[in-house]
């Protein structure tokens, strides 16, 4: 296992030249002590906060509704305001009530939230098809277009996760500051604006998750099967995202890096790319699965 992480930082180094940054937009990070989403880079992401607008209202009407309910009852039916209680066992149109009106609510959030779901699920066909495998801990690509793949490491994951001058000046050659530290990798998917994008999501030990939270996509990676997911991405800029199912003791380290360009970069891109990794060493193929005993 350390052979094939070690295997690939030499990988990743000699395939710097190809994933230099320049002054593209960092879009995808959290912002300290904000609330909400990021602001959101495909129609998915659009239409999932959308969704989650609306079914907060709703929500919050409905514990407004029931704390003025609450707050009624112990004003008027207390001991002192009310000292002889009613001896009625049900009242029917009330009752019919409470069972039709919430009926009526999941099938307003249902006719919204289904065809969002069927968005998300049906795959259409790929412009740029890319195979995502999750490892403990990082990620490997494969262009399955182009013939070539690489894996993608932490910036600082050889130098014990921690924030050094030797780590930040490896964030500064590619194109990062301090504050992408921990979200940095030193190698990226590259896409281009305004292309379909469809990911094959599978894991080579254990379960792990690949999401860009701006692309509203999360797929889990399992080994031994293959989950898809797809995104548009309308802006160009570099997103991030986490592993986001808990993997082992470093799960936390192993970062998602998505880097939107206009079409003639990604051509420039894709063919500095293929030179590089045609010269990469192969990396080892084996790899350690994960075992209940």
């Amino acid at each position: 296992m350390r052979l094939k992480m070690l295997s690939g930082l030499a990988a990743a180094g000699l395939a710097v030249p190809a994933f230099a940054q320049d002054s593209s937009e960092i879009i995808g990070t959290p912002t300290d002590k904000a609330m909400g989403f990021q602001p959101a880079a495909t129609e998915l992401a659009r239409d999932l906060q959308w969704l989650d607008g609306m079914i907060n209202v709703i929500i919050i009407a409905i514990v407004l509704f029931v704390t003025a309910l609450l707050v009624v009852v112990m004003v008027r039916y207390n001991r002192r305001a009310n000292p002889n209680p009613a001896s009625f066992t049900h009242n029917t149109p009330i009752e019919i009530l409470w069972t039709v009106v919430p009926i009526l609510t999941l099938l307003f959030i249902g006719a919204y939230s289904l065809p969002i779901l069927f968005k998300q699920q049906e795959i259409p066909e790929g412009e740029i098809n890319i195979k995502v495998t999750g490892y403990q801990w990082y990620w490997g690509y494969e262009y399955t277009d182009e013939g070539f793949g690489f894996d993608s490491f932490m910036i600082g994951a050889f130098d014990d996760k921690r924030m050094s001058p030797e780590v930040e000046a490896q964030l500064i050659d590619a194109g990062y500051s301090r504050e992408e530290f921990l979200l940095a990798t030193d190698t990226q998917v590259v896409v281009p604006v305004n292309k379909v994008v469809v990911m094959q999501v599978t894991g080579a030990d254990v379960i792990h998750s690949w999401t860009i939270p701006a692309f509203g996509v999360k797929q889990d990676a399992v080994p031994g099967r293959i989950g898809q997911l797809w995104f548009k991405a309308e802006k160009e800029g570099i997103y991030f995202g986490q592993c986001s199912e808990l993997c082992g003791k470093d799960h936390a380290y192993m970062p998602i890096t998505v880097k939107v360009v206009s079409q003639e970069e990604y051509d420039q891109w894709l063919k500095d790319a293929k030179e590089e990794y045609a010269s990469a060493p192969v990396l080892d193929a084996t790899y350690q699965v994960a075992s209940a005993n």
